[in-house]
């Protein structure tokens, strides 16, 4: 390769000398256009005027339209060169835009479009290493928390789109790699102290973590990289038992860490845990009765992430993770099998598809790529060809299981394309055994999809065959000859994989027979040799597939699919076997050597000529497969197709009379049919025939049957196309094609070989002199007449048909489409001053390799012209059937332009192929960017033209036109400033003429299209300003009418497409100064110019309400005050506050007749509530002088430390006076704390510095006098408060947050001024107790309580005077409806507050909850309330949890069942604190240890006892203290509740304490599953299937095991059954911990063992099932001392039968020597059932020793015939290749067992 890549060196001297700089990285592919040599003048040229407008714009301040229009130019330059420039200017180029990105009030949409940008320019990361380039992190986080944690966006104030989340997490990770050195410290400092496990924010600090924190860093950085977190998190995560949500983020960074720093961790510590954790992340079904806990699935691990830590753990020296990878496979092995099925199915597939892919990619970037600045794997860990080939062994059994899967064979033949890459001899053999017979079948249709599927993906490791796979390439002929049959007309899905699989491996193969190469050459090798002689057959192939074929077209004519009635298009089906049947054939014909070509070209010409078929189906076949023969080579097939036709037609056409008949002779339309498509080649080759196809076309053109003229048209078009375009004609898969001598080149070597992207030999056909004048003779012969036909026609000079309009318009448009590329581009003055800029916006030009004869007539001005005139006159008054021609013909016009879109060949997948493919599309990319955009006059009139017909009368003209409208809006720059005016016209209602269709046009004009342009919402606020008031006004128009549904649909949708798609749109377009001095170096030439003023906002936004607001005086059917307020709404902002008149317009709407404006209002003047708040002022205090009595501690200590006690609520130091309030400090948010203390805390000023409250009526703004004025009126308060008391849908209703922050916002910014007016009211609602009236008074209070944040003490004490009572009244009047309501109320109202401000609503709240006042229901709610407010003071209140749980434990006996359940949902949250993370104190808040103590002394009469437990059920009456029996169940069932409720909360698991229940448990719990049972059994079921699935630490297995071991030799057959399910899934769900010890796993086995020979039966058969699942799952291994103790066991001889005297009493307890042999038994039976779907080598042998055990006694003789049944059920499938592993004398045993008499006894 030396040679070559000196070659590239002087190539790329030269370049930088012509350029004047290196480039980066350009497009390879530019280099093959057939005008490449102009290219790098071009884009210095564009280039340059890029850099010098874009710093221009900056330097102006000038975002819109100047940054925003070059930096969208400078994304189309990436587009059209890739990224070509010099390595400063892509450095500058990052910094311009990553300074623009971040300055704090861009417009959201434009931060978008810059930010894709930006993604763009640091795509290539190996491009710009981090010595070149350093960014800043901050910056970016305050973006992202500021767009993602929003604190205005629900109020209103800010509308985001959907995709800006993803396009910022891309921002992140495409400059993380850049983030300085000491950005890893900063951003732990920053984010440490929010990781508090209670609360929202550690979900906040750990995706923060995930997404920032840079893990690319060189191994000298590591100590200032991850090595500063990774011990915390890994053993944070590694503690973590209930899979909380931010698990998933912490699994993701690890994945991201351990691929970007291979060889650099050392995993193994943690290898069996995060199996483990991958494995129960998959949640497999596993056990009889499963519950599963919902966020196991919710939360659950993204895939792909486990793929990319998995991939990157393999290799390394230690090898464990393939072991333990080995292992997860063989356990989950048997679920892909096709018979099972479920929701897990789909993750599991996944795994296997990307499993291989990222392993492939490993292996690239370990051998193959570049080396770049990224850390290179160090040696000691790539993978070695032993790691390639244990990992493929891994998958080989799942995968080839997977094949057949129901979901598809797709995921499957993805997995084996990779693994076939890797180790072809492994993974080809067995699939290519799966194959054959597939092939053979008739029966199994699914069967053979899936098979060719998978072949397809391994076709070209087959094909190439290589060291590893040397016999591979001589498979191909015997599959493809196999293969053909699947061509079958009467099973579509079979054709098309059929097709597919032929055209993949043709293209990889040249069809050249090379047998006479084994007489002439001696140095081929065996293979070689055998493929030689093979070759022979391929002319065989190539006609035997042509005869399928036309067999399928046979049976696919119109007569015989059809009815007579039905319609004559193709069917969708059709059109794809078309498809099909065209690439593949077009593929062969381009793969074969001349001589088989010339044979296929005789019989497909044979066919076409003979028959004559009908055009629509069968007939486009037959045509499609012409062409690809005169594609392939067109000068052998014109000769034969050309002169054949033009007879045949001449012939028919003799016959004057034939031209004038409606229905053409079938045979003319055929030859014509056929014609046209022949002469889609070279327009070189066509030349000598233009005589005689001239001669045809003037003959034909005017043929007055539709069908016959159409077809000349495409004639007509398709010659003008092959002789005026440039495209390319090389096709075929090897450079220079295949007909060069066999001595000199053996076509078998290029079996499968890559193409060479440097020696690519591209031929393209550039349009000759001789070509282009035929092309205008044409046109000159053609196009006139018609045009001057037109014209006459159009004024009125001449008469002509419908018909004949019609025919001429047809003829013109084909004109168009083949001859648009030689007619220049449409004439016209540039259009000024459409937007007002500082800087140039004008177009960039390319060259598309067309040189405009400017001495010939410009036809398309010609066309243009005619067409308008027509346009005006009559075209408008069509109707009937032509208005899609006419519209077709319209868009054509104004379309011509793009006249590349069909160039995109069928190719097939060939890598030389690829090469091809892409240079064409490249040149059409830079055709279509042409199409760019300068807005002439000329273009101007067609917009007006196209308005007109958008609003026509005809709904189809309508709909074209609007089409056509929205894409032409789509390509010219700003023109839609210029149309909005005109279409408004139509809505205006003092326009009187305007019609019903023409205003719903206007409308449909609006609304654009759905990937369009929405002119009702462009980001622009003088088009806003001139369309929401219009819309709004469009109400009083007399076309307008609401009874017509179609009429009020539109408008809806207006409404709602304005209201999704509408985002904040900027005001503050100024530029920061960091900005210009990058701008600056950007054009070091150029001079800074003055700043541009920014006209004012509040002007346009004050027009537009004043304009609302006189229209909404006016008379407006209600539709349109809705769509009206909705409007208003949208134009609240957080940075400028409304006008006055629009917050007097929304308060007086608070109180307005309809449901929805008042919701709207609600919202709107919650939003305003925020836009006036005074600021309060914060000062940074540091934590030191907090926690003044309190050295803080060094390092990491979480939870509950000296330093934090000052914050925990202690009623012994309540701030009870107005100095103690004053002296107090109050830390609002729960998390500040809890694991460190932030750097700088940031706490509210004394009350002194903050703004003043009690405003008297002079100092409030306009705007808050308006507000203050209202709501001091009690009028108007009691209609408001009538309205918010009405329920809006019955049963429906919620605790409405909007309304809870409009009070807030009241209460807050009024202090309390407005309390006297609605206290009445709310002591009114609290009384009542329907629901409505409740909700209402609970979201004043909790509005209330939380606006009451700053006020003075005095108030606050008022306050509570007032509220204490008020709350005592509601919550004795709960009711089922409204008890969610007062959760929610008060949960709103302690959210973020600081408990030693609340301690009036806590006392009172703690009274006594449980006081069986009012009932049981009534103390469930008030546990409710409290559990609310509690909740959210998560650790700060302990003293008031342990008062609680003081409280409640006397009351655990509680009798029923809802007080029941509330109490064990409070005890999760009273533990909820105590968890066993790393680097936490033990907590002071209540421990679940010492509560399990006290509760086991209360349990004992139940430990104690043997008899049964039942029930506990209350007798009518009952006196005085039942015995401590009942007592303790009455307690059981409370603590049954917690233990339930506590499985899905908690972080940790408290396994120990749970370990002292687990013998009660076992011994309640039911074995059947029936739901029958009582309320206790269920519970302790569902209690142990919770438990059972946790996830245990290494350190809790012994302790569990011990636990289990002891309850089984308990007295109860049910305990030792329950402890068999139990350890089935407890097991599995910790399957790789527990292997990882292997004193756990001889214990569990030994377990298993000991109860196989329980007394009791049913134990028993348990017993062995679990010990098949245990074998199943690779657990256990079926070792020889396992397999030597069931035999022995099976050989326990019986004691004779005596013989039974009268009167004896047959002794009914099985002897021991009875048990001992049915658990031998039972042993084997478990090891046969364990391997379902294959036959290991010891299953024969087992199989005959239970067969010896047919006629034992009961029950042995059951097990043994269950069994069997079950063995033959499940190997029955595939009992052909397990029958081999039988010897004769076992078969004829196992035949006469199977189906002997016993077997149906």
């Amino acid at each position: 390769n030396g040679d070559r890549h000196l070659g590239l060196g002087k190539m790329k001297k030269t370049r930088s000398d012509i350029l004047g700089f290196v480039p980066q990285k350009d497009i390879v592919y530019n280099k093959l256009l057939p005008y490449a040599d102009r290219l790098d003048s071009e884009s210095n040229d564009i280039l340059s005027k890029i850099k010098g407008n874009l710093g221009r714009a900056v330097q102006l301040r000038e975002i819109w339209p100047g940054v925003l229009f070059w930096t969208r130019k400078l994304s189309t330059y990436i587009r059209l060169y890739g990224r070509k420039f010099s390595k400063e200017d892509h450095v500058l180029f990052i910094k311009l835009l990553y300074e623009l990105i971040t300055i704090p009030g861009l417009e959201i949409s434009m931060m978008q479009g810059l930010a894709r940008l930006l993604i763009n320019l640091l795509k290539k990361r190996e491009l710009l290493s981090r010595d070149d380039l350093e960014l800043p992190w901050r910056p970016l986080y305050e973006l992202h928390d500021r767009i993602l944690f929003s604190k205005t966006e629900h109020l209103g104030l800010n509308w985001f789109p959907n995709s800006v989340e993803g396009v910022l997490k891309t921002l992140v990770k495409s400059c993380r790699p850049y983030f300085l050195e000491s950005a890893t410290q900063e951003m732990l400092d920053e984010w440490r102290p929010l990781l508090c496990p209670f609360d929202v924010t550690m979900q906040r600090a750990i995706s923060y973590f995930e997404l920032f924190l840079p893990t690319t860093l060189p191994p000298e950085l590591h100590h200032k990289g991850f090595k500063l977190w990774f011990d915390e998190m890994i053993s944070l995560w590694v503690s973590v038992q209930n899979l909380p949500s931010w698990e998933v983020h912490l699994v993701s960074l690890f994945a991201r860490l351990a691929n970007d720093n291979i060889g650099y961790i050392d995993w193994d510590p943690y290898i069996p845990k995060i199996f483990t954790r991958i494995l129960r992340s998959l949640n497999l079904p596993v056990g009889t009765s499963q519950m599963i806990v919902p966020r196991y699935i919710t939360n659950a691990y993204d895939i792909s992430h486990v793929v990319l830590w998995v991939s990157s753990l393999l290799g390394g020296p230690s090898k464990q993770t393939q072991a333990q990878l080995s292992g997860l496979f063989n356990s989950i092995t048997s679920f892909f099998h096709p018979s099972n099925h479920g929701r897990w199915l789909m993750k599991l597939m996944k795994l296997l598809q990307r499993l291989p892919a990222s392993v492939v990619r490993r292996l690239h970037r370990e051998r193959y790529r570049k080396p770049t600045w990224l850390t290179p794997i160090p040696d000691s860990h790539k993978l070695t060809e032993e790691d390639i080939t244990d990992f493929v062994q891994s998958m080989m059994q799942p995968v080839l299981l997977a094949m057949f899967s129901k979901t598809g064979s797709l995921d499957a033949a993805q997995a084996l394309q990779n693994l076939a890459l890797m180790r072809p001899e492994l993974v080809i053999p067995p699939v290519l055994e799966k194959t054959y017979p597939a092939l053979e079948t008739l029966t199994e249709p699914h069967q053979l999809t899936a098979t060719l599927s998978c072949m397809i993906g391994v076709a070209r490791s087959l094909v190439s065959g290589g060291q590893r796979f040397p016999e591979g390439p001589t498979h191909m002929l015997p599959l493809l000859m196999r293969a053909l049959p699947g061509v079958d007309p009467n099973d579509f899905s079979k054709c098309m994989i059929t097709f597919q699989f032929i055209a993949t491996f043709v293209t990889l193969v040249p069809l050249v027979d090379c047998s006479s190469a084994l007489h002439e050459r001696n140095d081929l090798t065996e293979v070689e040799r055998e493929m030689c002689s093979a070759s022979a057959e391929f002319e065989d192939f190539v006609l035997q597939f042509m005869d399928r074929c036309f067999a399928l077209i046979d049976s696919s004519t119109l007569e015989q699919t059809r009815e007579e009635t039905e319609t004559e298009k193709m069917t969708h089906l059709e059109s794809l076997v078309e498809l099909g049947l065209s690439s593949t054939f077009s593929t062969i014909l381009t793969q074969c050597s001349l001589d088989i070509f010339k044979v296929a070209l005789v019989k497909v010409f044979n066919f076409a000529t003979t028959n004559i078929f009908e055009t629509r189906v069968s007939g486009r076949m037959v045509a499609d497969m012409c062409r690809a023969a005169s594609k392939c080579h067109p000068a052998e097939s014109l000769k034969m197709f050309v002169p054949h036709c033009c007879n045949a037609i001449n012939q028919i056409a003799v016959n004057e009379e034939v031209l004038n008949e409606e229905e053409l002779d079938k045979e003319l339309l055929w030859n014509l049919q056929l014609l046209s498509e022949v002469t889609r080649v070279d327009g070189y080759k066509i030349l000598p025939y233009r005589s005689d196809l001239v001669q045809i076309l003037q003959l034909t053109l005017h043929l007055k049957c539709k069908q016959g003229y159409t077809l000349a048209c495409n004639l007509l078009h398709h010659i003008l196309r092959s002789t005026a375009l440039i495209y390319s004609t090389e096709y075929c898969s090897v450079p220079g094609g295949f007909h060069q001598p066999i001595s000199d080149y053996l076509p078998i070597k290029d079996w499968g070989r890559p193409g060479d992207l440097w020696n690519l030999d591209i031929r393209w056909h550039v349009p000759s002199v001789e070509e282009t004048s035929f092309a205008f003779y044409l046109l000159d012969l053609i196009l006139q007449p018609e045009l001057q036909r037109l014209q006459r026609f159009a004024q009125g000079e001449q008469d002509m048909s419908r018909d004949d309009v019609l025919q001429s318009l047809t003829i013109v448009q084909h004109c168009l489409l083949g001859a648009g590329n030689l007619m220049p581009p449409l004439k016209g003055e540039p259009i000024p001053e459409l937007v007002h800029s500082m800087v140039n916006l004008d177009e960039t030009t390319l060259y598309t390799g067309m040189e405009y004869d400017e001495t010939r007539e410009n036809y398309r001005d010609a066309i243009c012209s005619v067409m308008r005139q027509l346009l005006r006159n009559d075209l408008l008054h069509f109707k009937g059937s032509h208005k899609h021609e006419f519209d077709s013909r319209w868009k054509s016009f104004n379309l011509v332009k793009k006249s590349m879109e069909n160039r995109k060949l069928h190719f097939g997948e060939s890598l030389y192929f690829i090469h091809l493919t892409l240079s064409p599309f490249v040149y059409q990319l830079r055709k279509l960017t042409v199409e760019g955009c300068q807005y002439r006059s000329i273009h101007q009139e067609l917009m007006k033209d196209l308005l007109r017909l958008s609003t026509s009368t005809y709904s189809q003209v309508r709909s074209r036109a609007q089409n056509v409208l929205f894409t032409a809006l789509g390509t010219y720059n700003f023109c839609c400033r210029d149309l909005i005016p005109h279409v408004l016209e139509f809505l205006n209602p003092d326009n009187s003429s305007v019609i019903q269709q023409q205003f719903k046009g206007a409308l449909y004009c609006l609304l654009g299209n759905h990937s369009g342009v929405c002119l009702a919402n462009l980001h622009d606020w003088e088009c806003i300003a001139l369309t929401w008031p219009a819309i709004v006004r469009s109400g009083l128009s007399s076309a307008m009418s609401l009874e017509k549904p179609s009429i009020v649909r539109l408008f809806d949708d207006l409404a709602d497409k304005i209201h999704r798609q509408y985002e904040t749109i900027g005001m503050d377009f100024s530029i920061p100064a960091g900005c210009c001095v990058v701008a600056k170096q950007l054009m070091i030439t150029g001079n800074p110019c003055p700043d541009s003023p920014v006209p004012s906002e509040e002007e346009i936004a004050e027009g537009l309400k004043r304009q609302e607001v006189k229209n909404s005086e006016s008379v407006a059917p209600w539709k349109f005050e809705h769509i009206a307020i909705g409007f208003l709404s949208l134009l609240l902002r957080d940075d400028h506050q409304l006008p006055p008149p629009a917050v007097t317009f929304f308060v007086k709407s608070l109180n307005h007749d309809s449901l929805y404006v008042r919701k709207v209002a609600i919202s709107a003047v919650a939003g305003i509530m925020k836009q006036i708040k005074r600021p309060h002022k914060k000062v940074p205090i540091s934590p030191s002088e907090l926690c003044k009595h309190h050295k803080i501690l060094s390092g990491t200590v979480a939870g509950d430390r000296p330093d934090n006690q000052w914050l925990q609520y202690n009623s012994s130091s309540l701030p009870r006076t107005q100095q103690d309030w004053d002296q107090c400090v109050f830390v609002e948010k729960t998390h500040w704390g809890y694991y460190c203390w932030p750097r700088k805390l940031m706490m509210y000023a004394p009350l002194e510095e903050q703004p003043k409250h009690n405003l008297t009526r002079d100092e409030m703004t306009e705007r808050e006098q308006i507000i203050f004025a209202h709501f001091s009126d009690p009028v108007f308060i009691n209609q408001f408060i009538e309205f918010l008391s009405l329920e809006d849908r019955k049963g429906k209703d919620k605790f409405s947050p909007r309304r809870f922050c409009l009070f807030k916002g009241l209460f807050r910014n009024f202090s309390d001024a407005f309390l006297p007016v609605l206290q009445p009211h709310m002591e009114r609602l609290v009384a009542d107790s329907h629901e409505s009236k409740q909700r209402c008074v609970a979201e004043i209070i909790s509005g209330l309580i939380r606006g009451c944040k700053h006020w003075s003490y005095s108030k606050v004490e008022r306050l509570w005077e007032v509220l204490c009572p008020l709350l005592r009244t509601a919550l004795s009047n709960i009711t089922i409806e409204t008890y969610a309501d007062w959760g929610t109320c008060i949960a709103t109202a302690c959210e973020s507050r600081d408990p030693r401000k609340l301690y009036w609503l806590f006392e009172m709240l703690m009274e006594s909850p449980v006081n069986g006042e009012g009932g049981s229901f009534v103390d469930a709610c008030r546990l409710y309330v409290l559990q609310g407010g509690l909740a959210q003071q998560e650790w700060r209140v302990p003293e008031l949890l342990h008062r609680l749980l003081q409280y409640l434990e006397p009351k655990l006996t509680q009798v029923y069942k809802n007080v029941r359940e509330r109490i064990g949902s409070v005890l999760t949250y009273i533990f909820m604190i105590d968890v066993s993370l790393p680097y936490t104190h033990p907590t002071t808040s209540p421990r679940i240890s010492d509560f399990t103590e006290r509760i086991l002394v209360q349990l004992k009469p139940l430990t104690e006892g043997d008899e049964e437990i039942q029930n506990h059920v209350i007798e009518e009456n009952e006196v005085g203290e039942q015995d401590e029996r009942t007592q303790a169940i009455k307690l059981l069932k409370t603590v049954l509740k917690w233990l339930i409720a506590s499985a899905g909360r908690s972080f940790s698991t408290a396994v120990s304490e749970q370990l002292r229940l687990l013998p009660l448990l076992f011994k309640i719990a039911p074995v059947e599953n029936d739901d029958s049972y009582d309320e206790l059994k269920r519970d302790a079921k569902t209690c142990l299937s919770l438990m059972s699935q946790g996830l245990l630490y290494t350190e809790q297995i012994p302790m569990v095991l011990r636990a289990l071991q002891e309850i089984a030799g308990s007295s109860s057959w049910h305990a030792r059954y329950t402890v068999l399910t139990y350890l089935q899934i407890m097991v599995f769900y910790n399957l790789f911990t527990f292997m990882s010890d292997q004193k756990a796993v001889n214990d569990v086995r030994a377990l298993v063992i000991r109860l196989l020979e329980d007394e009791q039966l049913e134990v028993r058969e348990m017993a062995a099932t679990t010990l098949s699942g245990f074998l199943q799952c690779n657990f256990l291994s079926m070792d020889g001392p396992m397999q030597a103790h069931f035999e022995a066991l099976c050989k326990t001889s019986l004691p004779k039968k005596r013989k039974r005297e009268l009167g004896f009493v047959v002794d009914t307890i099985p002897s021991a020597d009875l048990v001992r042999r049915h658990a031998g038994v039972l042993g084997l039976s478990a090891c046969i059932l364990s391997s379902p779907y294959d036959v290991p080598t010891w299953m024969p042998q087992l199989l005959m020793d239970l067969s010896a055990h047919l006629n034992d006694t009961q029950p042995i003789e059951m097990t043994v015939k269950k069994t069997l049944s079950n063995f033959r059920r499940t190997h029955h499938d595939n009992w052909q290749q397990h029958k081999q592993q039988f010897t004769d004398d076992q078969l004829l045993v196992l035949t006469d067992l199977l189906v002997s008499p016993c077997y149906y006894a």
